[in-house]
């Protein structure tokens, strides 16, 4: 039977080519045909060949050239507003499908940054263990750009980040779970004259040396706490680890914002707790749309919820 003689609703179904679509969906968001190839193992020609066939499928154009580089065209993107629907479902219907053959068993593959792994994972771990011995967790460290882009690739279920480098509400391809409202705390030496003072605000430590990293989140986060408290902080040192600013801390050589997730016990500092201008960080976890229904997945982020108390 030809094309032609095939009924309509069957032609309409052919046109609709999920692996294509997923290809269609990665150059979005890889941005070029060659980093789409290496995100799918195919070679650049098979993409472009795929993404032809999608369009001649379809009926309408999907790519333009922009320069040396292609863009989507307004209808790919009305594509994929669509195909976004359909890959959320069948992540329901894998989930169903899943509860009905394992029920609740299997792997949960989680990518969190590297101070969320000690303080939510490890403990909701623990408590899967006791609860549900037939879950097993796989964590990978990873900061928000690799964790989402791993999501996206099916190479996790899981993505946990700080809020502000998540994914909107508003993302057609992820869902966001709050897990975690984190309080920053400042750290300052044993023998600093506002060490054990009981009501401390950001505000009295306007003149101090401040310890943070030259760039990425840690950076913002703590200028624009720091600014939302009525000043510009004083960078005397810069560092993106932990045990570093802690010891430098200990040194005495300037104060920082800690989150209590990732505060360590050092006998020379002293993590004092702010007071009505207390700033705190948010942390989320997201998972492709539809996968919430997991039953796997749902058990592991009931277990992270719980570790917020």
């Amino acid at each position: 039977m030809s094309e032609d003689e095939l009924p309509a609703a069957a032609v309409r179904r052919e046109r609709w080519d999920i692996k294509k679509l997923v290809i269609l969906r990665t150059l979005r968001e890889r941005g070029t045909v060659t980093a789409t190839a290496q995100a799918l193992l195919m070679t650049p020609s098979a993409v472009s060949q795929q993404l032809t066939n999608l369009a001649r499928q379809l009926g309408v154009p999907l790519l333009e050239a922009q320069g040396r580089r292609v863009r989507l065209t307004d209808a790919a993107h009305l594509v994929l507003r669509h195909a976004e629907a359909v890959f959320a479902q069948l992540e329901r219907a894998d989930a169903e499908l899943d509860r009905y053959v394992h029920g609740e068993a299997g792997v949960v593959r989680v990518a969190a940054f590297s101070t969320a792994v000690p303080a939510l994972v490890v403990p909701a771990v623990r408590a899967l263990r006791a609860a549900h011995p037939g879950i097993t967790v796989r964590v990978r460290e990873a900061e928000a750009a690799q964790a989402y882009e791993l999501l996206a690739a099916g190479d996790v279920e899981l993505a946990l980040s700080l809020a502000a480098h998540a994914p909107t509400a508003r993302d057609p391809q992820f869902s966001r779970v709050p897990l975690l409202a984190d309080p920053l705390d400042v750290a300052l030496p044993v023998g600093h004259p506002l060490a054990h003072e009981p009501a401390l605000r950001l505000a009295d430590l306007a003149g101090e040396p401040w310890i943070f990293g030259g760039s990425g989140p840690w950076s913002e986060i703590t200028t624009a706490a720091c600014e939302a408290a009525g000043f510009v902080p004083e960078q005397a040192h810069s560092a993106a680890g932990w045990t570093a600013i802690l010891a430098m801390v200990e040194a005495g050589m300037g104060v920082a914002l800690v989150p209590r997730m990732a505060a360590a016990r050092r006998d020379g500092v002293v993590m004092c707790p702010l007071g009505a201008d207390r700033p705190v960080r948010h942390v989320v976890a997201a998972v492709r749309k539809g996968a919430e229904e997991w039953a796997t997945v749902r058990r592991v982020l009931d277990a992270l919820t719980v570790q917020q108390s």
